[in-house]
């Protein structure tokens, strides 16, 4: 075959075979494209249609209590005798400092008791939850990054503790959808107001704007007002029905001008959502239709009430539940700590257990997973007094990243069973470390996916919640 010279290529003949070569790049990016999302296929007329995960699941539904603030570990599951023999005298060794000066060991002020077939030792602030020790998976080898608030809670919610980033369980909704589309398939329940770092803990972050945390503020009682304009006082459902399917028709046109909007999908979508959940969501977020006994089971109370509703909306099939616990004056205790830790277990322990037991009699435990933990622990030695900081008193903790304790419950973990260790004093993990990452790596697994291949394309590179960390726990997966 003989080439043509340069010379005899005429310009459109130049320009045809160029553009033929710019559509193989094309085509080349559009094929990567669709392998990237391959293990995602979301049907854009409905992005919370339920989807099977592409590994074998575990678990169908997340129920994550995010105890705010940073319960201390060496007060409710990691008991840490070696304290009591050093309390009020320097720790041997070298250890790693915190965010503030502390001092000398600083010995649990509660009581301890071993729990059920396991064993397991849980301090009397959660008496009532450790009836529960059997069902536990105990995780007393955590690991953050640093001893901060606000990129601690980005770490735990989001896998990323600086950038922006979606939550978990953004993820999770935009992996999996929902099994009920008429309620979001990711609600974050927060009593009177927002935790440090605000709506950023249940972003969406580049996701699409449907897998956004819906946020409920569980301080209120009524269902109109846990949920804003639930009831349309002025229009029938077929009326309504009618002007969002005019809506939808000029939002159509609109887009076939201008191409997609990721803002105006999210805008449309939060119309039709507001719409489904009239009906569904005045049933859910209505605990009076419960009987006395489980209300009284609950106990009426904030928490009570909110833990209620975690499990209404988990067995009508929301996909990820996050309970916030610690609003106004969180697990945050640099000083005071008997007094605090007391007040806010009180809050938490009967609605924590009566959650597990009520899960555990509808058949509903073995395929949700229960979390428990906050952002970080604290640490084994006294917090000493700082300008602006614990007003003088030595009776606190400061933040602890380089050890803490969570645990899981049900869908698909060990029960009755505890996982690493922190050192003889419970300042650092020592044993079998889980750090952030990994904990997000496994539970992903017990959703069904592997961490390494649930990803997202955005900005030229693929992301996911684990970034380029995490290994999945397998000795605490069943």
């Amino acid at each position: 075959m003989i080439l043509p010279s340069i010379s005899d290529v005429s310009r459109r003949e130049f320009l045809r075979r160029c553009g033929m070569g710019f559509g193989g790049l094309a085509l080349a990016s559009l094929l990567q494209q669709e392998a990237t999302a391959a293990q995602v296929r979301v049907d854009p007329l409905r992005p919370l249609a339920p989807r099977p995960p592409p590994l074998p699941a575990k678990a169908k539904r997340i129920i994550h209590i995010f105890a705010n603030g940073g319960p201390s570990h060496v007060d409710t599951f990691d008991r840490k005798t070696a304290l009591d023999q050093h309390h009020g005298k320097t720790l041997p060794g070298d250890y790693i400092a915190t965010e503030r000066r502390t001092g000398a060991a600083f010995r649990s002020p509660f009581t301890w008791r071993r729990y059920g077939r396991s064993g397991l030792e849980v301090s009397e602030l959660f008496e009532r939850t450790a009836q529960h020790a059997d069902d536990l998976c105990v995780i007393r080898s955590m690991r953050a990054d640093v001893p901060n608030h606000e990129p601690s809670l980005l770490l735990m919610n989001c896998g990323e503790a600086r950038q922006v980033r979606p939550s978990m369980g953004s993820w999770l909704t935009y992996g999996l959808g929902t099994e009920n589309e008429n309620l979001p398939g990711f609600i974050t329940l927060c009593p009177n107001g927002f935790p440090i770092q605000e709506t950023q803990n249940w972003q969406c972050g580049f996701l699409p704007g449907v897998y956004q945390g819906s946020y409920v503020n569980t301080g209120k009682k009524s269902v109109d007002e846990l949920v804003e304009d639930i009831r349309n006082g002025g229009l029938s459902r077929p009326a309504q029905r009618r002007q969002l399917d005019l809506l939808a028709k000029l939002n159509a046109a609109h887009r076939s001008a201008r191409g997609a909007d990721a803002a105006l999908e999210a805008r449309a979508q939060s119309f039709e959502m507001a719409y489904r959940m009239q009906l569904e969501a005045t049933d859910a977020f209505d605990v009076s239709r419960e009987d006395e006994k489980t209300r009284e089971m609950y106990g009426d109370t904030v928490l009570g009430r909110q833990f209620l509703i975690a499990r209404r909306l988990s067995e009508r099939g929301v996909r990820f539940i996050q309970l916030w616990h610690g609003d106004g004056q969180p697990w945050d205790s640099h000083d005071d700590l008997e007094v605090q830790h007391r007040r806010l277990a009180r809050e938490a322990d009967q609605p924590i257990a009566a959650l597990l037991t009520d899960l555990k009699r509808r058949g509903l435990l073995d395929e949700t997973l229960v979390i428990w933990g906050g952002e970080f622990g604290r640490t084994p030695t006294v917090e000493l007094p700082t300008p602006g900081s614990n007003a003088g008193k030595i009776n606190g903790r400061d933040h602890n990243n380089h050890g803490f304790t969570m645990w899981m419950a049900g869908g698909g973990v060990k029960a009755g069973h505890v996982h690493g260790s922190t050192d003889e004093f419970g300042f650092k993990a020592a044993t079998d470390v889980v750090h952030v990452h990994d904990l997000h790596a496994t539970i992903l697994r017990l959703m069904g996916f592997n961490h390494e291949e649930f990803t997202f394309r955005h900005a030229g590179r693929d992301y996911r919640l684990t970034d380029v960390h995490g290994k999945v726990v397998q000795p605490i997966i069943a």
